[in-house]
C-alpha cells in the first residue's frame, strides 16, 4: 500500500491554525535582535542558545515548556522586531506550502518598552500583509488572553480584537497556564467577543482534564479547542464535539514535550480521527517545539500508519476550520482539493510504476454509519436480506 512520503506532504497545500508568534522565531533572528537592541541573552551563540530554547522531548510540564518564551519575548519589544518575526514566519511557512495560517500572540506581553497595544497589533499585521505579498501565503491574526492574569486584561484584549475585526484580526484565544486557572473566570471577555461576531478558540484539555474543555465550550463559547488532548476522558463531551463538528487543534510533538501525553503513540489523535472528530494538525511553536507542519503530519503517518486518504481528510479539515468567511473557505477548498488530488495522483502513479502494485491508489475513508451501509447494500442487492427467524408455535 502506498504511504504518504515526507516530500509529498511538504508539497501538499496545508494550514497551520495553532501557531504562536513568540514561539516560532528563527534562532538567528533572536541573536541578531539581541545584538541590535543590547539585550543580554543567557547564551550568545546558536548552539548554546538552542539548548535553552528548544523544548526537550523528556519535558515534565507545561510551565517548564513555557519558560523558553522568556527568551523570545526579551527581543520582541519593538515594532521592528514584531514586524520582522511575522514576515519571516510567512517565509518559513510558505517554504513547506502552508497555504493559510493563523498566528496567535498576546499583545500585552510586548509592552515592556512602552509600545501601545495598537502599535503591537499593527506591526504584526504589517509583517503578515507584506509576507502575503512576497510569498503568497494567506494568514489571520488571533489575539490571546492569558488565564493566569487578571480577567480585566482579557476584557481589554477582547476589546482590541473587536476593534481590529475585518482589519486582519480573525479570532480571540485563551492561553497560558491551564491547571488552576479556570476558563470561566474569563467568560466576560468571550461574551464581548461573541456579541461582536468574532471567532474564538481556547487552549483546553492540555494540562488539565475535560472539565477545562467543558468550560471553554459552555462558559466561553469557544468555536474551536486548542489541543483537546484529554477529551477522551469524557465520552459525552467527546460525542458533543464530534456531533457539533467543533474542530480540535492537535499539536502532536508539543503535547509530548508538555507531558499532555507520555509519547506520540499514547496520543489520542487516531482515535479522534477514527471516531469522526474534526481533527486539524498544527505546529504550536515552530522554534520551541522544533517542528514544521510537515513534521507533525509525518509523526502521525509514522506512529499511526495514517494513509494518504487520512492526510487528505485532515488537510481538508484545516481549511474547513479556518476563521474565515464561508465563501472564502469554499474558494480555498476548491482550489486546494483540485491541486492536492493532482499531486496525490501523480505520486500514486509513480509508485505504481516503480513497485508494480497495480492496486495502489487513494482509498477514501467511508464515513457512513454501519446501519446506512447495510441498508444501502440491501437496496442494491449486494447481498441477500437477512431472513427473520421464525418462532415455531407450540
Amino acid at each position: 500500500m502506498y504511504k504518504p512520503t515526507y516530500d509529498l506532504i511538504k508539497r501538499l497545500p496545508k494550514t497551520d491554525l495553532h501557531l504562536h508568534l513568540d514561539g516560532s522565531m528563527r534562532l538567528n533572528t533572536i541573536l541578531e535582535l539581541a545584538a541590535e537592541q543590547g539585550v543580554t541573552l543567557p547564551a550568545n551563540d546558536a548552539d548554546k542558545l538552542s539548548k535553552l530554547v528548544l523544548a526537550s522531548d523528556s519535558g515534565t510540564s507545561l510551565p517548564e515548556y513555557l519558560r523558553a518564551f522568556d527568551i523570545t519575548l526579551s527581543v520582541l519589544q519593538t515594532e521592528e522586531s514584531l514586524y520582522r518575526t511575522a514576515f519571516e514566519l510567512c517565509e518559513d511557512a510558505a517554504a513547506e506550502n502552508v497555504r493559510y495560517m493563523e498566528v496567535r500572540y498576546s499583545p500585552m506581553l510586548h509592552m515592556q518598552q512602552g509600545l501601545p497595544l495598537t502599535t503591537i497589533v499593527e506591526a504584526v499585521l504589517a509583517g503578515l500583509r507584506d509576507g502575503k505579498q512576497r510569498y503568497g501565503i494567506r494568514s489571520g491574526l488571533i489575539i490571546s488572553a492569558l488565564r493566569q492574569l487578571d480577567p480585566k486584561w482579557s476584557l481589554r484584549l477582547a476589546e482590541l480584537a473587536v476593534a481590529y475585526k475585518n482589519k486582519g484580526i480573525v479570532g480571540y484565544d485563551l492561553a497560558g497556564a491551564e491547571d488552576g486557572f479556570q476558563a470561566r473566570k474569563h467568560a466576560a471577555s468571550f461574551h464581548l467577543i461573541r456579541s461582536n461576531n468574532v471567532n474564538c478558540t481556547a487552549h483546553a484539555g492540555e494540562a488539565f482534564g475535560p472539565e477545562s474543555i467543558h468550560q471553554a465550550l459552555h462558559d466561553c463559547g469557544a468555536h474551536r479547542i486548542g489541543h483537546g488532548t484529554r477529551l477522551r476522558e469524557d465520552g459525552d463531551l467527546l460525542n458533543f464535539i464530534a456531533d457539533h463538528r467543533i474542530p480540535i487543534e492537535v499539536c502532536l510533538k508539543s503535547n509530548v514535550q508538555t507531558r499532555a501525553v507520555d509519547s506520540i503513540e499514547a496520543h489520542p489523535i487516531q482515535f479522534y480521527h477514527d471516531f469522526g472528530v474534526r481533527v486539524t494538525i498544527n505546529t504550536d511553536n515552530r522554534l520551541i517545539t522544533n517542528t514544521t507542519v510537515t513534521d507533525e503530519y509525518m509523526l502521525w503517518v509514522k506512529h499511526f500508519d495514517a494513509t494518504t486518504s487520512d492526510v487528505r481528510e485532515v488537510i481538508i479539515n484545516g481549511f474547513k476550520s479556518a476563521f474565515q468567511p464561508y465563501r472564502t473557505r469554499q474558494d480555498m477548498l476548491a482550489r486546494v482539493i483540485k491541486e492536492m488530488d493532482a499531486m496525490i495522483q501523480e505520486e500514486t502513479d509513480r509508485y505504481r510504476e516503480q513497485s508494480g502494485d497495480k492496486d495502489a491508489g487513494l482509498v477514501k475513508r467511508d464515513r457512513r454509519g454501519t446501519s446506512q451501509k447495510i441498508q444501502e447494500r440491501h437496496e442494491s442487492n449486494e447481498y441477500p436480506s437477512v431472513r427473520k427467524a421464525s418462532i415455531a408455535k407450540k
